[in-house]
């Protein structure tokens, strides 16, 4: 599987990735070395991002791609490297003392929605870990006003949900909890492309209106690159390439490996 990949070239360094952030740095990462029990999957991996840009983490499978939104958020031994959010060292923090303190909410791949609970009580869930209640009601209702597909179903089960509203209800959730950094995990999976273009819609909404930082790990390339402002290529736990979304969907490496062209 690596020979392939080793027409990628030289592998950008901290210097090459801050040219794609160049102003108003919100999250770094420095040499981070990090996976589960004593199995290291990325090797001296490095991101900058600036606030409310996105940034796509695209690659084979087993690359580390959801490996870099585990560590950020707190779900994986960390062996050396610093991550910080705008110059505050994070790395050690719990998830639950990164959501409060640093606003970083994570997005899971797999469906989260508690089914039996009603779409109001599931938004304010996001309310319950943050413990301040009167926001969560707010927040809640603020996200009613803007979205009719869940304000319809305020009352009923989740589970009456299509796939596409419940990413809808999942992405709602993280929100009540008023994030300044959304780490979203595969949104497009086992969707329809109807919904699929629904929930990009929505992410680029709350980059452009809502200044959200967006970092996704996307399995449909083409998607995640039409979306986001930056994206890198992620081989064995580093990263192969670097590059402006656009330039991404254009570099004929990238097309040929992981565009289908």
């Amino acid at each position: 599987m690596a020979n392939q990949y080793e027409v990628l070239g030289k592998a950008p360094g901290p210097e090459d990735l801050k040219k794609l952030s160049p102003k108003d740095v919100h999250l770094t990462i420095k040499g981070l070395n990090a996976g589960y029990g004593k199995m290291e999957i990325l090797h001296n991996f490095d991101l900058s991002v600036s606030k409310a840009q996105s940034l796509c983490l695209i690659g084979p499978n087993g690359a580390g791609k959801s490996t870099i939104l585990h560590s950020i958020y707190g779900f994986t031994n960390i062996f050396s490297g610093k991550i910080e959010i705008d110059g505050k060292e994070i790395t050690n923090l719990t998830p639950a003392e990164k959501l409060n303190s640093v606003g970083i909410a994570y997005i899971l791949q797999d469906n989260s929605v508690f089914p039996d609970m009603t779409v109001e009580e599931n938004l304010l869930m996001g309310g319950y870990i943050k413990d301040k209640q009167d926001e969560a009601y707010e927040e809640a209702e603020r996200i009613f006003k803007k979205y009719e597909r869940l304000r319809n179903r305020r009352n009923q089960p989740a589970k009456v949900l299509s796939g596409g509203e419940r990413r809808l209800l999942e992405i709602s959730r993280a929100l009540v909890m008023k994030p300044s950094i959304l780490l979203v995990d595969e949104p497009s999976i086992g969707l329809e492309p109807r919904y699929i273009n629904m929930v990009f819609e929505i992410l680029t909404e709350l980059q452009k209106n809502e200044k959200k930082t967006i970092i996704m790990v996307e399995q449909n390339a083409k998607k995640g690159l039409e979306f986001a402002d930056i994206g890198y290529v992620l081989v064995s736990g580093q990263t192969a390439i670097a590059g402006k979304g656009d330039d991404l969907l254009k570099n004929p490496d990238v097309g040929r490996l992981f565009l289908g062209g």
